[in-house]
C-alpha cells in the first residue's frame, strides 16, 4: 500500500504537502509548530487538520507493520497462496487484516480441533461439496466409527465433521465481511430491563432502534445501563435474511437435501459468528459513539478555553457551601490573593447581615470590580445573596456564576498545595474560582482536561484516548494564545509546543533566580533547553516591556531578519510597533506588492502576512476579539419563568442532543437540538458554542423535576 497516495486521496492534498507534512512529523516538530511555522511546506493546513493527518499516518503505518506480521506468521505456517498475499496486500482496515489472519490463528482447543485429530477432516471437506447427497455422506461416515476415538456410532461422526465445517464457515473472511454488512445495514440496537425499579434508564426498557441510525449518545446511555445491571443489550437481524445468504453462499437449494451441511451452517452461525459479529458490530459503535463524544468535548474546550479574560479587574471569588461556610477570597488585577476568609449566609447558619457586613468591608477596601460564584452546592443561595447584598451598595460590582468543575480536583493536588500551602482545599477552590474569571485559560490548564465538565459521558470511554484527544486541544489553544515567558505556571509552560515539564520547571526555576526573562534568546540558557527546544517553543512565549519588542509578538525569532529588512523597507522603527503606530503599513504594502515584498525578503507569502499582522498588534490576545463574559447584578427565580419569556444566555454545554444555556436561574436550561434553529440542524456545534452569549425563550417550566425547555427558533 503506498501510504503517501493514501494519504494524498483522503485529505485531498497535492504529493508535496503529503510529503512535506510527513517529512516535518517525523523530524520530531509539533503540531502547533508546524501549523504556524511552517505555512508554505504543508499549503496554510490549520493545526486541526494535522492532528486529524497524523493520526491517520499513524493508523496506516500500524495497518502496514500489521499486515507484514500477518503476511508472516501465515507463510511460516507454510500455508501462503497468491490469494492470501492479496487479500493482504489489499485490505485497507485492520479489522480486514484480522478476518484474514483468523483461520490461521493459534485458537484454544475447540470442538473443530477435536474432530480433525480423529480424522474427520476428509468426511467434512466432502460434506463441503456441493453434489454429494446425505445418503452419500452418512454412508461414508460408517467408515469413521471407531470407540477408541471416542466415535461410536454414525451420529457423533457426523456431529464431528459437522463441528469442522462450522469452523471453516466461522474463519471465511469474505462471509464475515457480508454478514457484518447484514448487521450494519438491517441490525436493531435492542434493550429491555434487568429490573423493574425506576431509574434514569427508564425510557430503555423495551427500546429498539437501527444500527444505522441510532445515535451516539444513546449508545453511551444504553452502555452505562448495561454496565449498572439496569439494561439488557442485543443487537438483532433478520436470521432468515442471513441464512439464505449462507445457504446460497454454499450451494444448499433444497435444505431437505442438505440437512448435514444446513446443520453445520445453522451451528456455525448461531454458535460462533452471531456472537461474535455481535461483539464487534457493539465495539463498532461504541467506538463510534465515543469518537462522537470526544469531538463535542473537543470543540466544548476549545471554546470554553477561548473564552475572553476579564482584564483589570480585582475579583473576589466565592466558593459555596452550606454546613461549612462559604469560602472567600480577593485576588488583584493579576491573580495576587490579597485576602481570605469564611462567611455563612446560607443554611443552616443564615449568618447572613454578617455576611453582608464582610462582603461590603472587601469591596471596600479592595475595589472588588466582580463577584464570580461557584456554580456548585448552594451556589443558588449565595447568588441570591449576593444579588440582595449589590442592590445595597453604591459601588457598580456585577457578578458571574463561574462553572467551578475541577476547581476541588485542582485545590486537593498537588500542584494546589504547592501553590497554596498555607490554605485548606477550599480556600483554594474559592482562589481558582476567582482567577477563572480572569484568565480561563491559565486557570484551567491547571485541572485535568476530563474533570473541567464540558463533555458527555467522559468516564465511559477510553480514557488514554480522551486524555490524548483533549491534551492536543489544549496545547492548540496555548499555543493560539501565546503564553507570557515572565508569569506563567509550570502548568502552563508544559503545553508550550516542544517544552515538556521538567522544562517548563527549569524555566520557572531560571526565573526566580536570575529574574525576569529580558530576551527570547535568554531561553538557551536554560537547563535542557537546547536548540530543537527553542525552535519548537520561542514563537510562543511572549516578553512584555523585553529588550526586542518583537519578542511579544508571535514572529518566530528565525524571521527576526526578515523582519528586520521589512521594517526597514517601509520606513520604521522598534518605537513605531510599541506605539502602534503603523497605520499605513498596509498601504506601503500595497504599494509594494505582497509578492515583490516576499520574494525580496526571501520568505513566503503566508509568513509575511503572518509578520505583518503581529507587528500591527504586538502583544495582541486572540481571546479579546471574542464577546465579553455575561455579567449580571440580579437574579431570577425558576418560579419566576414563564413559558414565552425571553431571556440571554451563556452557553455552558453542548452535547449531542443540544445545548445547555444558564439564563440566570441556578438551573441550565436546555435547548433540544430542533430548537436550535428554524432550519435542519444535524450537529449542535454547528449552530453554538460554549461560552456564546444566546437570546432563547422559554418552551416549558418543571419546577418539580427542575427542567426548563428553551428554544431558540423565530427568537
Amino acid at each position: 500500500m503506498d501510504i503517501k497516495a493514501v494519504l494524498q486521496k483522503e485529505f485531498q492534498l497535492s504529493k508535496t504537502q503529503v510529503e512535506n507534512v510527513i517529512n516535518l512529523i517525523e523530524a520530531g516538530n509539533t503540531i502547533p509548530f508546524i501549523a504556524r511555522y511552517r505555512k508554505e511546506m504543508t499549503g496554510s493546513l490549520n493545526d486541526q487538520v494535522l492532528r486529524e493527518f497524523n493520526e491517520r499516518y499513524s493508523y496506516l503505518k500500524n495497518l502496514e507493520a500489521r499486515k507484514k506480521d500477518v503476511y508472516r506468521l501465515i507463510e511460516e505456517q507454510g500455508k501462503m497462496t497468491d490469494e492470501i498475499a492479496a487479500s493482504i496486500e489489499g485490505a485497507m482496515t485492520l479489522q480486514e487484516i484480522e478476518d484474514i489472519y483468523r483461520p490461521f490463528r493459534p485458537k484454544r482447543r475447540t470442538r473443530a480441533m477435536i474432530a480433525k485429530e480423529k480424522g474427520l477432516e476428509p468426511l467434512a471437506s466432502l460434506m463441503m461439496l456441493g453434489n454429494i447427497t446425505d445418503e452419500t455422506i452418512e454412508n461414508k461416515a460408517r467408515e469413521y466409527i471407531n470407540p477408541e476415538k471416542g466415535l461410536n456410532n454414525v451420529e457423533e461422526v457426523l456431529e464431528g465433521a459437522r463441528d469442522i465445517v462450522a469452523e471453516e464457515i466461522s474463519d471465511n473472511a469474505l462471509v464475515r465481511k457480508e454478514i457484518r454488512n447484514i448487521f450494519h445495514l438491517s441490525g436493531v440496537v435492542e434493550s429491555v430491563a434487568v429490573k423493574e425499579e425506576d431509574s434514569v434508564y427508564r425510557q430503555y426498557y423495551d427500546f429498539k432502534e437501527p444500527v444505522k441510525t441510532i445515535p451516539s449518545h444513546r449508545i453511551l446511555a444504553i452502555n452505562r445501563g448495561e454496565r449498572e445491571e439496569f439494561l439488557k443489550v442485543s443487537i438483532s437481524v433478520p436470521e432468515d435474511k442471513v441464512l439464505a445468504f449462507l445457504y446460497e453462499s454454499f450451494g444448499i437449494k433444497d435444505r431437505e437435501n442438505r440437512k448435514h451441511m444446513a446443520m453445520a451452517v445453522e451451528d456455525a452461525y448461531k454458535r460462533l459468528i452471531r456472537p461474535s459479529i455481535e461483539r464487534e458490530i457493539r465495539n463498532e459503535l461504541t467506538e463510534r459513539a465515543e469518537e462522537q463524544a470526544m469531538s463535542v468535548f473537543r470543540e466544548n474546550l476549545r471554546k470554553l478555553l477561548m473564552q475572553p479574560p476579564v482584564h483589570n479587574c480585582v475579583v473576589l471569588g466565592i466558593d459555596p457551601a452550606y454546613r461549612t461556610g462559604c469560602k472567600i477570597c480577593v485576588v488583584d488585577e493579576t491573580g495576587k490573593v490579597l485576602a481570605t476568609g469564611v462567611v455563612y449566609p446560607t443554611p443552616p447558619q443564615n449568618r447572613t447581615e454578617e455576611a453582608k457586613a464582610v462582603l461590603k468591608e472587601l469591596i471596600e477596601k479592595y475595589d472588588v470590580d466582580v463577584i464570580a460564584i461557584g456554580n456548585g452546592t448552594a451556589s443558588r443561595e449565595t447568588e441570591i445573596f449576593v444579588a440582595d447584598m449589590l442592590k445595597e451598595i453604591e459601588k457598580e460590582v456585577k457578578y458571574m456564576v463561574v462553572n467551578e468543575a475541577g476547581a476541588s480536583v485542582y485545590s486537593a493536588s498537588r500542584l494546589g498545595a504547592e501553590e497554596f500551602p498555607d490554605f485548606d482545599v477550599s480556600l483554594r477552590s474559592a482562589v481558582s474560582i476567582a482567577r477563572r474569571l480572569q484568565d480561563p485559560l491559565a486557570e484551567l490548564v491547571k485541572i485535568d482536561p476530563k474533570s473541567i465538565g464540558v463533555g458527555q459521558y467522559q468516564h465511559d470511554m477510553n480514557q488514554k484516548r480522551l486524555s490524548e484527544t483533549l491534551g492536543a486541544v489544549v496545547e492548540d489553544v496555548v499555543n493560539k494564545v501565546g503564553v507570557d515567558l515572565n508569569t506563567a505556571s509550570v502548568s502552563l509552560l508544559s503545553y508550550v509546543s516542544g517544552i515538556s515539564k521538567s522544562v517548563a520547571a527549569n524555566i520557572v526555576a531560571y526565573r526566580e533566580k536570575v529574574g525576569k526573562f529580558r530576551s527570547r534568546e535568554e531561553l538557551k540558557k536554560v537547563p535542557k533547553l537546547g536548540p530543537k527546544i527553542f525552535e519548537q517553543c520561542a514563537g510562543f512565549l511572549r516578553i512584555r516591556d523585553g529588550d526586542n519588542v518583537l519578542d511579544n509578538t508571535a514572529v518566530h525569532p528565525e524571521s527576526y531578519d526578515a523582519c528586520e529588512l521589512l521594517l526597514k523597507k517601509l520606513g520604521y522603527t522598534h518605537e513605531d510597533i510599541r506605539n502602534h503606530d503603523l497605520d499605513l503599513i498596509d498601504l506601503k504594502i500595497k504599494e509594494i506588492g505582497l509578492k515583490n515584498l516576499a520574494e525580496e525578503l526571501n520568505i513566503g507569502e503566508p509568513t509575511l502576512k503572518d509578520i505583518i499582522e503581529e507587528l500591527k498588534k504586538p502583544g495582541r490576545d486572540p481571546r479579546d476579539e471574542l464577546p465579553p463574559p455575561m455579567l449580571r447584578r440580579d437574579i431570577l427565580d425558576i418560579k419566576d419563568l414563564k413559558p414565552g419569556m425571553v431571556l440571554t444566555g451563556t452557553v455552558r454545554n453542548v452535547a449531542d442532543f443540544g445545548a445547555f444555556v444558564d439564563i440566570g436561574v441556578h438551573q441550565d436550561g436546555l435547548v433540544h437540538i430542533s430548537q436550535l434553529s428554524d432550519k435542519f440542524v444535524k450537529n449542535p456545534l454547528d449552530v453554538v458554542s460554549v461560552g456564546d452569549i444566546v437570546t432563547v425563550k422559554v418552551l416549558d417550566v418543571d419546577i418539580e423535576r427542575k427542567r426548563i425547555s428553551l428554544t431558540m427558533r423565530s427568537v
